[in-house]
């Protein structure tokens, strides 16, 4: 009786290490960065859905290298933001300015200033897929 209890405990010790394991890496590149969901509509091709988000960075914030299942516009509302796109040089843009992101490619983003910067993001992904993939 006290293996098989042993063994319960065991498995509830792996899946809670496992959800631990799944949210650190968010919530470390996360830090000082808010999203705020502002809309989510279906697109007229199938199987496609556009979100729209704004995403707000405290002074020296970043959010780390990710990916996206779609494109991602950006349009930068507020402040001053680097953004590093795999394979490129990064490019700092300040409010006012554009920027577009293929889709899997692995970009990240960072407030180099003490100032709040924000941006307007607006994904065009496949409908029911996670937005948002980290990397390590």
């Amino acid at each position: 009786m006290e293996t098989k209890k042993q063994k319960t405990w065991v498995i509830i010790a792996i899946i809670v290490l496992g959800i631990i394991a799944f949210l650190v890496p968010n919530q470390i590149a996360a830090q000082g960065v808010k999203r705020i969901d502002l809309q989510k509509h279906d697109l007229s091709t199938l199987g496609k859905e556009m979100v729209q988000a704004r995403i707000d960075f405290e002074g020296h914030a970043a959010f780390g290298k990710h990916s996206h299942p779609g494109e991602e516009v950006i349009y930068v509302v507020e402040g001053s933001l680097e953004y590093q796109i795999e394979g490129e040089e990064p490019v700092t843009l300040k409010a006012g300015e554009v920027l577009f992101i293929p889709a899997g490619v692995v970009h990240s983003a960072k407030n180099n200033t003490n100032a709040k910067a924000s941006e307007l993001a607006t994904y065009i992904v496949e409908k029911g897929k996670p937005i948002l993939t980290m990397k390590k």
